[in-house]
């Protein structure tokens, strides 16, 4: 019987590559980085063979969709954001088995879910930049489950949640679940993005403000509060993707049942106007 190890909501900005290059940004994101790490190190452990990650990066239209493949391989640049991230190659094996049970899991509670194995499928960035640190030695395999869902209910999204927990536990892998995605996410515009250093700088000071507030609640271990807050908070503050993998994260822990606390294991930074941290959540209360 398979079980999650590890539960976190984790950062996945791309000028944490560009912190490892020579130029302005070196070093600028290396707390980021250390977290990272330490998810990663923690993962492992806790005896995680696998990490399920939720990316608010993959963008679906129709059904929810599960990157399942036996292998990924490719060289990745983001169209997103080519001048960050580009020529980036990876190589992981992954677990197609975890990939199509939480599918199934998923589908009989009657939300569509497809788990797919197709070489020309690639990972996004919001897998592929946590992957860099965490799993560096290529050592845990990988699912990617698409966490930017633009025709989705956050109610479906808890279902999948709960898919994700039931799947896990239906197979024989230990798992590292990442919520890979930012809290508030209204990026600076682009004619003043640079006159406010949008890099390094928030967008809202009200979303700053509500970022702190639910990084305490998280800390203080009131989550029933917070869930409730939730579709505001996505809705309000922009959150990255609507926020269905922080969603989907609480559901795999057990929604409003979930007794445990947030740690913050990088203090909370913005990136071009958005907010940004790592988090781990505890599995023993």
């Amino acid at each position: 019987m398979g079980k999650i190890v590890l539960a976190a909501k984790c950062t996945h900005v791309p000028t944490m590559l560009m912190s490892e290059m020579d130029g302005p940004l070196k070093g600028k994101r290396q707390a980021a980085i250390d977290g990272h790490r330490e998810i990663g190190r923690r993962a492992r452990q806790a005896g995680a063979d696998t990490v399920v990650v939720i990316d608010t990066h993959w963008l679906v239209n129709a059904a929810y969709h599960i990157n399942a493949n036996h292998h990924f391989e490719g060289v990745f640049t983001s169209s997103e954001f080519p001048q960050f991230i580009q020529g980036l190659e990876y190589e992981y094996e992954g677990n197609a088995a975890l990939g199509d049970l939480i599918a199934q899991k998923a589908n009989d509670k009657g939300v569509h879910t497809l788990s797919h194995q197709v070489d020309s499928l690639e990972l996004e960035y919001g897998t592929l930049v946590p992957m860099r640190y965490m799993n560096a030695d290529a050592d845990l395999k990988v699912v990617s489950i698409a966490g930017w869902c633009t025709v989705h209910s956050q109610h479906s999204s808890r279902k999948l949640g709960e898919a994700i927990r039931e799947g896990i536990e239906a197979s024989d892998s230990n798992v590292a679940l990442i919520a890979s995605g930012s809290l508030s996410h209204k990026i600076w515009p682009n004619d003043i993005y640079a006159e406010n250093n949008g890099t390094f700088t928030i967008s809202s000071e009200f979303n700053r403000q509500v970022d702190l507030h639910v990084l305490d609640l998280w800390q203080r271990g009131e989550i029933g509060t917070f869930l409730k807050m939730l579709p505001d908070y996505a809705e309000y503050c922009d959150g990255e993707g609507n926020m269905h993998d922080t969603v989907m994260l609480f559901a795999a822990l057990g929604w409003d049942e979930y007794k445990g606390r947030g740690e913050v294991v990088t203090d909370y930074f913005p990136s071009s106007g958005t907010g940004q941290t790592n988090v781990v959540f505890s599995l023993d209360e």
